[in-house]
C-alpha cells in the first residue's frame, strides 16, 4: 500500500525494534515514489525491497521486520495479494485492516479533534488507476490532535505519526476523493522524526518539533495522529 496522493503530490512488531534503532538500518536509502506492487499490473512493482522507500512503504517494511509475509498482511486486507485488496487508504483500510498491531493513542498526548473523511474509492480507482471498482463510499472520522493542542510529546517507546490535513478541492479534483493523511513516520523517544522523505532525499531522521513547526504553516495542515505499536 502507498498513500494514494503520493501518486498526485502523490497504499507483528519485533521486540528488538521497539526501541530508538527503530528503521535505523534503512538511514541514508533512497526515496522512491510507490516502490511496491504486486509484481504484475497494473502495479508490476516487486512486493518487498530494502533499497528504496516512500513513507508508507518504510514504516511497512519496518513494522514487517523485513519479513514479506509479515508486509503482506500490513499492506492487504487478510494478507491477499492483489491490488484491489491492497489497503490503500489510510482512514478506511490500513488503519482498522491493521488494528491487530496498531491503535490510535492521540488521546493519551493531547486535547484531540476529529476530522470526517469520506473516501470514494470507486472514482479514485477510476481517476488514478483507470480501474472499474464498485465499492460504495465509506465515511470514517480520524481522531487527531490539532497543532494548537500540540505540546512536547513525551512517548517512552516508538510512535507512528500521521500529518493529517483538512480537504483540498485541488486534491479532490484530481484524485476523486477527500483525503486526510499527508504523510507518516516513527517518532522516537528522544524526539527523533525518523521517516522516508522526499525533500530530505531518502530515510532520514529530523527533530520533530522542528518539522512540526515548518509543516504547521502550510495550508491545510491541521495536526498529527499517533498510533501506538501494540505488543506481540
Amino acid at each position: 500500500m502507498k498513500l494514494w496522493w503520493l501518486l498526485f503530490f502523490p497504499t507483528l512488531c519485533i521486540a528488538t525494534e521497539r526501541d530508538a534503532t527503530i528503521g535505523e538500518k534503512y538511514l541514508g536509502k533512497p526515496y522512491i515514489l510507490d516502490p511496491l506492487g504486486e509484481e504484475k499490473m497494473p502495479d508490476t512493482d516487486p512486493l518487498i525491497r530494502f533499497d528504496a522507500f516512500d513513507c508508507t512503504t518504510f514504516v511497512e517494511t519496518v513494522l514487517a521486520d523485513g519479513d514479506v509475509q509479515k508486509l503482506n498482511k500490513i499492506r492487504y486486507k487478510d494478507g491477499k495479494v492483489h491490488f484491489m485488496s491492497r489497503n490503500h487508504f489510510i482512514e478506511t483500510e490500513w488503519l482498522p485492516n491493521n488494528s491487530d498491531i496498531v491503535e490510535n493513542v492521540s488521546a493519551k498526548y493531547g486535547k484531540t479533534a476529529f476530522r470526517e473523511i469520506t473516501i470514494n474509492r470507486s472514482e479514485w480507482m477510476k481517476r488514478v488507476h483507470n480501474v472499474i471498482d464498485s465499492t460504495p463510499n465509506k465515511t470514517v472520522q480520524l481522531e487527531y490532535i490539532p497543532y494548537e493542542n500540540l505540546g512536547k510529546i513525551k512517548n517512552k517507546e516508538p510512535l507512528i505519526v500521521l500529518f493529517a490535513f483538512n480537504g483540498d478541492p485541488k486534491i479532490i479534483e484530481k484524485t476523486g476523493t477527500d483525503l486526510s493523511v499527508h504523510h507518516m513516520g516513527f517518532l522516537l523517544p528522544d524526539g527523533t522524526l525518523r521517516h522516508a522523505s522526499s525533500s530530505g532525499g531518502g530515510v532520514v531522521d529530523i527533530n520533530f518539533d522542528e518539522y512540526v513547526a515548518k509543516r504547521k504553516k502550510k495550508p491545510n495542515n491541521i495536526g498529527v495522529v499517533l498510533l501506538g505499536i501494540k505488543q506481540k
